[in-house]
């Protein structure tokens, strides 16, 4: 993952669109000010936005945790900053990029210093870790605040983006793709399409964040974890009796344990693909196809050997097990409530 020193789209709308915020100014023709460079920074809490460094002066606008900024200047216990504001920092796959500059471009004014972590910060990786983890502790709360895992999110991208070097940058960078992608998986599970049989029907996840860090990372575990949740994309929403699905989806599961022998789902790849192999044993035997049900039957066997044989305490063996064992005295495991 390539580290910019400022995202192009906020840099050059800073740049072109900064000082003509002030809409007097530029009604009055006022001589556009390009915005001083400086440091870039980001706030640990909501934090109200002034024309002027005085928490009496007129509010411009608030910055939401995580959200991107640059110092310009700074004012004994206040900084004038470019600020992003907007509630949805990153345009969507089908909107243009434009469009976003335009409707909601970086809005300047003062800020109080306190709560604000800069690139220039000592150990202002590891603030930025435990501030997100502790919104990401908060998103899993019911009684958290709403907007807790899209701060966690804009958190961790910060940590990764105003500091490359970190040890943490790698964690980082596959926490605010994970947590996006868990975000856009939800959504889309909301809609009616989510029911469709063929991946290509349904609302797929952005994936330009997690395929970064499998670049970026290659065989590690953020990259093994980065393309476990891509396999999301290809799967059936419903089967609707298909043999084609979850044939295919064990397959999937199948070559992701070959990609990543030793990562940190590959056990649970390989239940995933035994459990589609016991599917595909009922389906076939239901259809009366015994010499497909019988060589399902062997390759959900032969993947549970090997989840006994390379993750022997895992959960997820003793769950490819207890299938192998239903096989065996023919329970079915798909449609059983039909036996």
């Amino acid at each position: 993952m390539k580290h910019h020193p400022l995202p192009a789209r906020l840099l050059l709308t800073a740049l072109l669109l900064a000082c003509a915020l002030p809409a007097i100014a530029a009604q009055n023709g006022s001589k556009l000010e390009k915005p001083m460079a400086g440091p870039r920074a980001t706030v640990l809490r909501i934090t109200p936005l002034y024309v002027e460094p005085d928490s009496s002066a007129q509010r411009v606008d608030r910055v939401q945790i995580g959200r991107e900024m640059v110092v310009a200047e700074k004012s004994g216990p206040w900084m004038r900053v470019y600020a992003n504001t907007d509630i949805e920092e990153e345009h969507g796959p089908d909107q243009p990029e434009m469009q976003t500059e335009e409707t909601t471009p970086p809005v300047s004014g003062w800020i109080e210093a306190k709560g604000v972590v800069e690139e220039t910060t000592p150990s202002g990786d590891q603030i930025l870790m435990g501030a997100a983890a502790n919104e990401e502790s908060l998103a899993s709360d019911p009684r958290g605040p709403a907007n807790a895992a899209q701060s966690a999110r804009l958190l961790y991208r910060r940590l990764y983006e105003m500091f490359p070097n970190s040890s943490l940058a790698p964690e980082a960078a596959w926490r605010a793709a994970d947590i996006k992608w868990q975000l856009e998986k939800n959504d889309a599970a909301s809609l009616p399409s989510a029911k469709e049989k063929d991946p290509y029907m349904r609302e797929q996840m952005e994936e330009d964040d997690l395929k970064k860090v499998v670049k970026q990372y290659p065989r590690t575990r953020w990259a093994a974890l980065a393309a476990f949740d891509l396999i999301d994309n290809k799967l059936c929403g419903d089967w609707q009796g298909s043999e084609s699905c979850p044939e295919k989806e064990a397959g999937y599961y199948e070559k992701y344990a070959d990609d990543y022998p030793d990562g940190p789902r590959t056990a649970q790849a390989l239940y995933q693909a035994v459990y589609r192999m016991a599917v595909l044993t009922d389906m076939f035997q239901s259809n009366g196809d015994d010499k497909k049900a019988g060589e399902a039957r062997d390759h959900a066997r032969a993947l549970a050997d090997r989840l006994k044989q390379h993750f022997a305490d895992s959960d997820y063996t003793l769950r490819a097990q207890a299938l192998v064992f239903k096989l065996d005295q023919n329970v079915p495991v798909f449609g059983a409530d039909m036996e």
